[in-house]
């Protein structure tokens, strides 16, 4: 009986102290620190570690997918009317994006290495062949006008060529020829003069197996919040392109990984090369990516205000003042001069004008945010969507005449004789009438010449 007793007992103790325990464990957060403190020191890119495997070899297939806005009225734009779109697509590749040449230096502190990217086209994945043809912009043409605008001469030479060539605003390719390059006419009749210019173009021209330069990333071997931080990018730890020093800053990440121990209220840095600058991301809510919870994380639309919004981005104005609103981002200095302005896909976020001025813009935060879904606890990118569009600044330059393409010349000559068809209708009518009327009085002089020629062969009689 004093056995069971004392086992009773001793049960009672230990449960309280197993509670008393319990709770002190729970206040002072010792497992969890100690979890983050194991995660901290695994999450370095050192030889031998999982997330220096990941990062070298990204273990999740990633897809990149292109959508084109074909053209509907080229005649209407030339008049000055707004232009008409229509988005076609997916367009679906398999991106493959290992780091190549890695070095490690300063003691394991910093890493050397290039992102190349290789892009395999996915048919089951797409809406059409690569062989589609898109009616857009002719970008070689746009360029090569916005840089000798204020040549005359040469302006004059240029715009007689596009004549004799039929070569004009617009231009009708393929998605394969527009994304990774076709032989443009203009610039190898250019290439005759200037021999080290390339005659090819292409949205994403010597972007496949290529690389976007070299990257010396900080490993986290001394901060773990320094995991895959970009130290230098092309041997620069800053860039040129932009007006002041804050817009320059290279910052973050490459946005392929990410440090551990991600909390909600962290603001994520990162270098894009597409943009040719350094954007953040802010907390937006929890997610599950196949049962595995996560933090979403997007750009606010602040990153890309204009400057009465958002004064930090006076910088990115080019020529200096020159800002163009909020939501695009001219990056013509970073991209040999083409007059290429970045947005979000339909102008999502951007100033309403630019909805406005093309129809067939529908911007939605569900098809058109950049997203980024990442485990908190490792860092490690769940799912991301990066959602750019690539435009075109169109501006009448009064050095150079338009020409119109082929295609749009032959509807042209429809179009054209249609006119004059119906133009002409009236004058048709009164030529119609007076020949009718021509008739009519041939028709009434005849008639009446034979009963006059009757009458006077008729015999007089006489009483």
């Amino acid at each position: 009986m004093l056995l069971k007793s004392c086992c009773i007992y001793s049960i009672g103790v230990f449960s309280i102290l197993i509670l008393i325990a319990g709770i002190s464990l729970v206040l002072s957060n010792v497992f969890p620190l100690l979890l983050q403190s194991m995660v901290k020191k695994e999450v370095v890119l050192k030889n031998g570690t999982e997330a220096f495997e990941a990062w070298e070899n990204p273990p999740p297939p990633v897809y990149m997918q292109f959508y084109f806005f074909n053209l509907t009225n080229p005649l209407e734009v030339l008049d000055g009317d707004r232009p008409a779109v229509v988005e076609i697509g997916p367009y679906t590749y398999r991106e493959y994006r290992p780091m190549e040449q890695v070095n490690f230096l300063d003691n394991g502190t910093k890493v050397a290495a290039v992102n190349t990217k290789t892009y395999i086209f996915q048919p089951n994945m797409s809406r059409g062949p690569e062989s589609d043809l898109i009616r857009t912009v002719n970008i070689p043409a746009m360029t090569v006008m916005a840089q000798f605008r204020d040549h005359t001469l040469i302006a004059n030479l240029i715009s007689a060529y596009m004549k004799s060539s039929n070569e004009g605003l617009f231009t009708t390719q393929t998605v394969g020829e527009l994304l990774w390059g076709y032989q443009d006419g203009l610039l190898r009749t250019l290439k005759v003069f200037k021999p080290d210019l390339d005659d090819v173009f292409g949205l994403f021209y010597k972007n496949n197996a290529t690389n976007d330069g070299n990257y010396v990333f900080f490993t986290g071997q001394q901060n773990y919040k320094d995991f895959a931080r970009v130290d230098t990018w092309n041997g620069e730890s800053s860039l040129k392109w932009w007006t002041t020093d804050e817009c320059n800053m290279i910052n973050g990440t490459n946005g392929a990984s990410f440090h551990p121990i991600i909390n909600k209220n962290e603001t994520l840095y990162m270098f894009s090369s597409d943009l040719c600058r350094s954007l953040y991301a802010l907390y937006e809510k929890d997610v599950r990516v196949k049962g595995v919870p996560g933090y979403r994380f997007i750009p606010p639309s602040k990153v890309f205000a204009n400057l009465t919004v958002n004064p930090d981005n006076a910088g990115f104005c080019v020529p200096a003042g020159n800002c163009l609103g909020s939501g695009v981002l001219n990056v013509s200095a970073c991209k040999q001069g083409a007059p290429i302005i970045m947005s979000s896909p339909h102008f999502y976020q951007a100033d309403e004008k630019f909805v406005v001025d093309v129809f067939g813009m529908k911007p939605n935060k569900e098809h058109h945010q950049t997203t980024i879904d990442i485990n908190p606890l490792t860092g490690i990118i769940l799912q991301a969507a990066k959602r750019l569009q690539v435009n075109v600044y169109v501006e009448k330059i009064s050095t150079f005449s338009v020409v119109i393409d082929d295609e749009s010349a032959k509807k042209l000559h429809v179009v054209v004789a249609e006119g004059n068809i119906v133009v002409n209708v009236p004058f048709m009518l009164i030529g119609l009438g007076i020949i009718l009327g021509a008739v009519f009085m041939v028709l009434m002089c005849r008639q009446k010449h034979p009963e006059g020629t009757a009458a006077e062969r008729q015999p007089l009689l006489g009483s």
